[in-house]
């Protein structure tokens, strides 16, 4: 018999679901990391997503700021900055290969957002 050793991820309390603007991000200080999370509505649903603030090519804390939308089937953000656009399920940036951000699981219990980091 093998063991599980992949700890159970740390749900942190960020803020209320009233807290969050629809298609809109805020930033949150979840560990020491700034953690930008969206609520987009889609379908007549809300979806939240987590990734990391720091926009890894303006080299600075912005992604909460950016725009949201869609490119193909994907929700993605826009960077502030210089418009590269990250997917929020993912953290991948579209327009280059080498470059990403984290992404983080989110959850709703009761009327608080809560985010893995």
């Amino acid at each position: 018999m093998t063991a599980n050793t992949e700890a159970a991820p740390l749900w942190h309390d960020v803020c209320g679901i009233d807290d969050v603007v629809t298609n809109s991000g805020v930033c949150a200080l979840v560990e020491g990391q700034q953690v930008a999370l969206f609520s987009v509505m889609g379908g007549g649903e809300q979806f939240l997503y987590a990734i990391s603030n720091w926009d890894p090519i303006g080299k600075a804390n912005v992604l909460y700021r950016g725009l949201i939308g869609s490119i193909a089937d994907d929700v993605v953000v826009a960077s502030p900055l210089y418009k590269e656009h990250y997917v929020l399920a993912t953290g991948k940036c579209i327009e280059r290969d080498d470059v990403s951000v984290v992404a983080y699981d989110v959850k709703v219990e009761g009327e608080r957002i809560l985010v893995a980091v």
